[in-house]
């Protein structure tokens, strides 16, 4: 593996049903929304077909370390309620595959993330800093756990009160807060 390559196997636990977890994952467009920390704005550049096949998704994302990606995927497989997998291009370029398993009253959610970094700052620093994209990585999938357990309970909150007493998602990191208050996005 180059440095430049990443292999990523995150796996989460979730109360719920499957098709409550893949509806939520599949809707690109409400990222922002339920994963604040990590994606700060999406598109869709293409609807798709049937389940999303061939949808064309841009967002611009980051975690705690002082950069932003921006990403285009394009839905290639749809297994739904069981997962998808789509292909990735710009910042990074590779393929993620998406599971839901439905293991008694929770869902095993598992994302395979195989990628090459193609934004300059990390193909330059990759070589060094590998460890420290790594731990960002988890850090971003950490705050996708959080934000899913917490958009789970309010969808299903029976009353306003009850949906206004769950916590919002977490934010984005402090020091990536402070590069774009300095407005030196990379």
């Amino acid at each position: 593996m180059s440095t430049t390559d990443y292999h990523f196997v995150d796996k989460w636990r979730v109360e719920g049903d499957v098709k409550e977890v893949a509806d939520i994952i599949e809707d690109a467009l409400a990222l922002p929304r339920w994963w604040p920390a990590v994606y700060f704005e999406v598109k869709e550049i293409e609807p798709g077909g049937e389940r999303g096949v061939g949808k064309i998704i841009a967002l611009r994302a980051g975690g705690w370390l002082p950069y932003t990606l921006r990403i285009n995927f394009r839905t290639v497989a749809s297994r739904y309620p069981n997962g998808f997998t789509m292909e990735a291009s710009g910042d990074l370029a590779g393929t993620g595959i998406w599971i839901f398993e439905q293991d008694g009253a929770a869902v095993k959610v598992t994302y395979d993330w195989t990628i090459r970094a193609n934004k300059s700052i990390i193909r330059a620093l990759s070589f060094l800093l590998k460890p420290i994209f790594r731990a960002n990585h988890n850090w971003t999938m950490k705050r996708g756990e959080e934000s899913l357990k917490l958009e789970l309970l309010r969808r299903r909150a029976r009353t306003a009160e009850e949906a206004a007493r769950i916590p919002a998602p977490p934010g984005p990191s402090l020091p990536f807060k402070l590069c774009v208050s300095r407005k030196q996005i990379y």
